[in-house]
């Protein structure tokens, strides 16, 4: 006999707390082992509906005051509950962190990015997380709280495992800070996905501060295609200080799929998704390149 989860209703029973600041809810947090955090619940309802968490208390940061803030002054703030169709609308986002901007476009369903966050993207550690390729070349760092202390860590050390990050019992991500971008530059976001609403096969995003005929400065970083979001180092390298050609793309390509480790799974195969990730690689940096005003690439 084949038993199916209900995927229809929340069956297990559990706490629901809704604080109104970040500390109330932090103190929360540590109280329990089987709390869970909760923003948009795009994720979370979802698991608890089919039975995979069963958090006995779950804590709704949606009317902490302030969290979902977007502001851009000395820096890119974002609160950790600012949901992503917020992000990827806002005008300075889409003209200064056009890759960001990209990201969150990119996402399923309207009502996905009205109800989503950009914090819960982040925590949920998906290695198919849309926004993390592009928070991973714009040098993002999460500020990270508790009741005894905060603490930033770059965007490129919060990730551990699938599902896993680096928050400890206590701890919430409080917000995404992303510096000030200086300098001739230009960045982008390419998702290869089965549908549009279907999360990726291999997301790409690339950033770049361009010097002349030269690149001065470059991230490039890809999801959905190793444990975790990643940097992909060694293409950076590629790139860093070369005059842009059409074989120096082509090589940066070649060095970024060596550096993945994609699986096969019921959305792709790693043959596929190496390959795919080369050619998004390529294309990415073309469109980065043009966007930072540089001119045709030989």
């Amino acid at each position: 006999m084949l038993m199916f989860s209900n995927t229809h209703i929340l069956v297990p029973e559990f706490e629901l707390i809704t604080p109104h600041t970040i500390e109330e809810a932090a103190g929360l947090a540590g109280e329990l082992p089987s709390t869970a955090l909760m923003a948009g619940g795009t994720d979370l309802l979802v698991q608890m509906k089919m039975e995979q968490r069963t958090p006995s208390r779950v804590i709704h940061l949606g009317r902490i005051p302030g969290l979902d803030r977007v502001t851009d002054a000395a820096c890119l703030d974002l609160g950790a509950t600012a949901s992503i169709r917020t992000v990827g609308s806002t005008p300075g986002i889409v003209a200064r962190y056009t890759a960001l901007a990209e990201a969150c476009q990119a996402f399923s369903t309207v009502q996905i990015t009205v109800m989503g966050t950009i914090g819960g993207n982040v925590c949920n550690a998906s290695p198919a997380a849309d926004t993390a390729p592009a928070l991973l070349v714009l040098d993002a760092v999460a500020r990270v709280v508790s009741t005894s202390r905060s603490r930033d860590v770059p965007i490129n050390e919060f990730f551990v495992a699938p599902g896993r990050t680096v928050l400890e019992a206590g701890e919430i991500l409080e917000s995404i800070r992303v510096p000030r971008i200086t300098g001739t530059y230009g960045s982008t976001f390419f998702k290869m996905s089965r549908v549009t609403a279907d999360i990726s096969k291999v997301s790409v995003a690339v950033s770049l501060v361009r010097d002349g005929d030269s690149v001065e400065q470059c991230r490039i970083a890809l999801g959905a295609v190793a444990a975790t979001p990643l940097r992909a180092t060694g293409a950076e390298a590629t790139l860093t200080g070369a005059v842009l050609t059409e074989s120096v793309i082509e090589e940066a390509a070649g060095v970024a799929r060596g550096e993945i480790t994609p699986i096969s799974d019921v959305r792709s195969t790693a043959t596929y998704r190496r390959q795919v990730a080369g050619v998004l690689v390529g294309d990415a940096i073309r469109s980065a390149w043009a966007r930072s005003g540089g001119g045709v690439i030989r």
